[in-house]
């Protein structure tokens, strides 16, 4: 059996390739190919796959792409972060979808299904269902967790339990309420569009915090606001006069 992984995330792409070998120890895996245009080279270079895992979100658009690009014919099980994604469509003939961090049991219950499907020999996804589906996911998507290192493992953290996020020394860190602190792998700038601006505000170059963290708000020189967090980061805090009026009408919903 081969298994193309698409994926951009080095630490999932690694993730996938072990539990697969784990699940099924004769698989063969192909890739990791980590963009839409990659893919589709892929494809047109190499012998079909019997299955692709494909993640949703990749640096250069929506997997979706890969299958209308392409034009090929093959079963899909899409991964994703977003939990707060319409996925019922998912669920479609060969279609099918896991939720990042992959759960093991839930992998395997996917290979199953495709397993199952295979033997039914499976209508293609049609050109109606992807459409379906890149309307629903290009609507404003915000992630519902991230990918973290303890030790040698991988794990996760819900983004609403996130204190903020803040750079500091050319990382940037989650703070969490209990004092800890996960590097990630984005940028503030990236992860700005990807937080629900109901709950996080971008205050500096540094830091964007989730409304929960904010204890008191003061005025400061300039028109600038002083913030205290809890926890408290490990430098001042202060809202710049051009992001203070903003701020305020966040503050108050």
């Amino acid at each position: 059996m081969r298994i193309l992984i698409v994926e951009d995330e080095p630490p999932a792409a690694k993730r996938i390739a072990q539990l697969l070998q784990r699940i099924q120890p004769e698989v063969e895996l192909c890739g990791p190919v980590d963009t839409v245009k990659g893919a589709v080279e892929w494809l047109a270079k190499n012998p079909l796959p019997d299955l692709a895992l494909l993640d949703i979100q990749l640096a250069d658009g929506l997997s979706f792409e890969v299958l209308s690009e392409s034009g090929v014919e093959m079963p899909v099980i899409f991964t994703t972060a977003y939990d707060q994604y319409t996925l019922k469509a998912f669920k479609h003939n060969s279609v099918d979808y896991l939720l990042k961090p992959i759960d093991p049991e839930e992998l395997q219950q996917a290979l199953q299904k495709y397993q199952r499907l295979h033997q039914q020999a499976p209508p293609p996804i049609s050109a109606d269902v992807l459409q379906s589906l890149r309307n629903t996911l290009t609507k404003p998507q915000y992630k519902s967790r991230f990918i973290i290192k303890l030790g040698q493992q991988l794990s996760y953290i819900a983004t609403e339990d996130v204190a903020y996020f803040y750079a500091e020394g050319g990382i940037v860190y989650a703070q969490m309420p209990s004092n800890k602190r996960h590097a990630i792998d984005y940028t503030l700038d990236a992860l700005e569009p990807l937080l629900p601006p109901q709950q996080f505000f971008r205050v500096n170059r540094k830091i964007i915090t989730h409304i929960s963290a904010v204890r008191s708000v003061a005025p400061y020189f300039s028109g600038r606001l002083m913030l205290k967090l809890q926890p408290a980061p490990p430098f001042e805090t202060t809202v710049s006069r051009d992001r203070a009026a903003d701020f305020k009408q966040w503050l108050g919903g």
